[in-house]
This record gives structure tokens, C-alpha cells and sequence, in this order.
């Protein structure tokens, strides 16, 4: 409001008058959201995620939509997933997660790691499985996106063509060496299942997830079978193959905001915002998202502005 020089008080008296006339038109009351402030406007908030190319892409995704709406982002992107799970959801708030592989590590944090998968191939269901798990460790999963990214095993080209290895039962019998995550030990879809399902004899070199240490070893024959996603797109130019995963010991690994159930308490919009995020993603979208960033070497948060500024997210 600008400064008023003084004025006689008939003067001051009709102009109070107009104002409190005007204010409940042109005001904002304590509830009003139209005061131009974002509903994060001054909030923190910490995300955690993994370090490989997706879920750089994904976590910058959920950055810049947070930050559209005001809230202070820092993000930690970390080489396994209990690293940031173990401190959810007091130090992190949010994580850009995958429906198997939330619930999996949750289940087996609780019951050790014997415990029964609880994981389906069906979305919903291994959430509703895992509901006092998540209730207990405080934290909500929000609504699961289509798109859908699991574990792939690859071979060099090259050893394909001499071995027939097109799928992975074809390695049954067969000791073999897996460049993959430390947290692949014990995993259902992963080394667990690869030994139990497909009866392959596993050692286990924990180089990464999807690294360039991983491929590297693959190539260079130190390693015969390799982790990544199934959506990464670098193989073929790499010439390495992806592996059918003809017996399915992959589980339902959808896309799905993990929350601090306080934290979505205490600010119910990030549900709608993180929601209209993981329904705009399918695979294909992904796939070719993960393109720019994988063979074409561009930063994720380029990457990831493009694609919501198209989906009007920001």
C-alpha cells in the first residue's frame, strides 16, 4: 500500500470506509490460495534415490515439479536402495521408487533375508501386501505409474553368437560371473532367482547397477552376465544383448512415488503434483526419454524439463 500524506478526519474516516467495502473483493482471506505463493513456497525437502540413469532422470523429474510449486529441493542420489530408505522417512521425505523393490526391501528389512518375496507381478497387489510394512516404516506409496522398469541381464554380442544365449534359461548349469549391485545378494529378481529359478551357478561382482564398470566387465569378458534396466537403450550400440527373462522372476517394478506419510500430511498437494507425474510416464515415453540421456549424453534435468514443459507439469 503507498504512503498518504495526512488528511482531515472526515477525509480519513470515508476513505476506511471504501477500503473495508473493497476488502472482501480484492483481500485474501487466511484461506485464500490466490495470494500468488506456491503451496511449497519456504518448505524443504529432501529426495532420495539411486544413482543410475533412470533414476537421475526420474528424481530431476520430481525436483522440478516440486520446485515449480516452491519447495526447497536437495536430492541424494546414492548407489542402493537402503541407503535412503534407511532414513526415511525423518531425513528423506520422498523417493522415486519401484512398487517390487520398495516392498521387497521392506519385508526383508523386517524378516531377514529369507523372508518370502511379497511381490506379484500385479502393481496393486504386492502394495496391498506390504500396507502394514509401509504403514509402519511411515510411509505412503502413491499411485503407481504405468511405466514400468525391471531388472534386465545382458551378454556381450559376442558371446551370444558362440554360446546360443538368447534367454536366460539358456545358462542353466552353467557358472557364470554377474557384474550387477551390491544388493543383488539374495534377491529374488535377481541373484536369488537367477539361481533358484533358472539353476545358474552365481558369483556375484558387485559393480553396479547399470555402471560403466558393469558393461566394461561384460565386454571384456570378466564378467558373463551383466545388471541393467530393461529399458536401457545404450545395449545394442554397446554390442551387448539383453537376456529373455523366459521363467519371470521379475515382479511388478512400476514406477511409484514413495512419501513420508507426515510429510503428506502436512502438505496434501505433493500427492496430486507426484500423481499427474507418474500418469503422464509409460515405457515408451520413458524408453525414449532414457535415450537422450543414455546414447545422447544429455543432462537428466534438460532431459527432464523438456518432457514437462510438453506434459504442461511446470
Amino acid at each position: 500500500m503507498h504512503a498518504r500524506r495526512p488528511l482531515l478526519a472526515v477525509t480519513a474516516l470515508a476513505l476506511t470506509a471504501l477500503m473495508a467495502g473493497c476488502a472482501g473483493d480484492d483481500l485474501p482471506s487466511d484461506d485464500d490460495t490466490g495470494s500468488g505463493s506456491a503451496a511449497g513456497e519456504g518448505t524443504s525437502v529432501v529426495i532420495g534415490s539411486q544413482s543410475f540413469d533412470e533414476a537421475a532422470l526420474v528424481t530431476a523429474m520430481y525436483q522440478q515439479v516440486l520446485e515449480g510449486e516452491g519447495y526447497e529441493v536437495e536430492t541424494r542420489l546414492v548407489d542402493t536402495r537402503p541407503v535412503y530408505l534407511n532414513e526415511m522417512p525423518d531425513s528423506v521425505q520422498i523417493a522415486p521408487e519401484y512398487v517390487a523393490g520398495v516392498v521387497d526391501q521392506l519385508n526383508t528389512d523386517a524378516y531377514g533375508p529369507d523372508a518370502e518375496p511379497l511381490s506379484t507381478s500385479d502393481a496393486q497387489e504386492t502394495i496391498d501386501a506390504g500396507a502394514s510394512l509401509l504403514e509402519d516404516k511411515g510411509i505412503t506409496l502413491l499411485e503407481p505409474s504405468k511405466a514400468f522398469s525391471a531388472n534386465g541381464y545382458f551378454v556381450s554380442q559376442e558371446f551370444s553368437d558362440a554360446e546360443g544365449v538368447t534367454k536366460l534359461s539358456d545358462l542353466e548349469g552353467e557358472a557364470v560371473t554377474l557384474a550387477a549391485a551390491p544388493d543383488c545378494k539374495g534377491r529374488t529378481d535377481c541373484e536369488k532367482g537367477l539361481v533358484d529359478t533358472y539353476g545358474i551357478d552365481i558369483t556375484l561382482e558387485p559393480l553396479g547397477y547399470a555402471s560403466t564398470e558393469t558393461f566394461q566387465a561384460v565386454l571384456d569378458g570378466e564378467a558373463q552376465l551383466g545388471q541393467t534396466s530393461t529399458l536401457d537403450g545404450t545395449l545394442e550400440d554397446q554390442g551387448l544383448l539383453l537376456l529373455e527373462d523366459d521363467r519371470g522372476i521379475q515382479p511388478a517394478q512400476n514406477l511409484v512415488p514413495a512419501v513420508s506419510s507426515q510429510f503428506l500430511a502436512d502438505h496434501p498437494d505433493v500427492e496430486g503434483l507426484l500423481n499427474d507425474l507418474m500418469g503422464a510416464l509409460d515405457n515408451e515415453t520413458l524408453a525414449e526419454l532414457l535415450v537422450r540421456v543414455q546414447v545422447d549424453r544429455e543432462e537428466p534435468a534438460d532431459v527432464a524439463q523438456d518432457f514437462l514443459e510438453s506434459e504442461g507439469l511446470v
